[in-house]
């Protein structure tokens, strides 16, 4: 028993060791998992959503509810869109069933989109990479969920154009609980950073629209600043938005060119903030020094 407990202590440490090929391999196996576990989430939250505001809506007009089945991350079970074939487990292997299947449904033979195992693979491909650089201690775990969450907030609001605070509160809460103790940054830098980050655009926001009459942003941008600020201090803020910025830019000034996009219709900025926090946990320190010795 004693050599027993001693080799699983060693393997624990093996596993810990930033760099170690093994721990970015199961962080990638686990990543594929939660990839399609993201899938739903990003499917069913904000249909979950409209379900209860429809349900409150009609609660305080008196009306019958017009939802009352059970809906949620697990009920019902998933199934075809088109055929409604209910999804067994072997069609639900990440990324290998999509190929075997062809990218179609079993059943009914309906295309599947591609978007499914590309968010599998981004995500196992992203956890590898977080493991391997961080290590599977606390802070490579905790970059796990930061970046898992960060993942499904940019798809829901790339097809909703909203940030749900089912997501965003959570993200900001686990920010300063794992900084208590500096896992990232010191308590007060995540506490000026969570308050620096919702102030920033809250203030950008009511400019633009005092100007223009119009919104330029939602207040889920405001709270998705707000935790990417509680996770990296508020020293890692304009980092994150310059980068945002840029890459919003850049794409919104693409689609307006290439006629996919109108100049009057809204491009959500969720996904741009959520790829510059992902890039300015790895690696912003090596961003802002560059940023300063350009500078200087």
């Amino acid at each position: 028993m004693p050599d027993l407990m001693q080799g699983l202590m060693q393997d624990y440490v093996f596993l810990t060791v930033p760099g170690t090929v093994t721990g970015a391999v199961m962080a990638g196996i686990v990543g594929l998992l939660i990839g399609s576990f993201l899938n739903v989430v990003i499917h069913r939250v904000p249909k979950m959503m409209q379900r209860e505001s429809d349900n409150y809506v009609a609660n305080e007009s008196g009306k019958p509810l017009p939802h009352t089945d059970h809906y949620n991350l697990m009920v019902p079970r998933s199934a075809c869109p088109t055929c409604g074939h209910a999804i067994s487990a072997i069609e639900n292997v990440p990324v290998l069933s999509y190929l075997a299947l062809r990218g179609k449904c079993r059943a009914c033979k309906t295309p599947i989109s591609m978007r499914y195992p590309l968010i599998e693979l981004a995500t196992g491909l992203i956890s590898a990479g977080l493991v391997w650089h961080f290590g599977a201690g606390i802070s490579g775990l905790a970059t796990l969920v930061f970046a898992w969450l960060l993942i499904a907030m940019s798809c829901i609001d790339a097809d909703t154009q909203l940030l749900p605070d089912d997501l965003t509160y959570p993200l900001l809460w686990c920010g300063l609980l794992l900084n208590l103790n500096a896992t990232f940054v010191p308590l007060g830098d995540a506490v000026i950073g969570a308050a620096a980050g919702y102030l920033c655009l809250w203030t950008i926001y009511w400019a633009f629209k005092l100007l223009t009459g119009k919104e330029g942003m939602g207040y889920g941008d405001f709270k998705l600043l707000a935790a990417l600020g509680a996770w990296l201090g508020w020293q890692m803020l304009p980092v994150v938005v310059l980068l945002s910025s840029l890459v919003g830019a850049t794409v919104g000034i693409a689609l307006i060119v290439f006629r996919k996009h109108g100049r009057d219709n809204p491009i959500p900025f969720g996904p741009y903030l959520a790829a510059a926090g992902l890039l300015a946990m790895v690696y912003g320190d090596a961003i802002t020094r560059g940023y300063l010795k350009f500078l200087a």
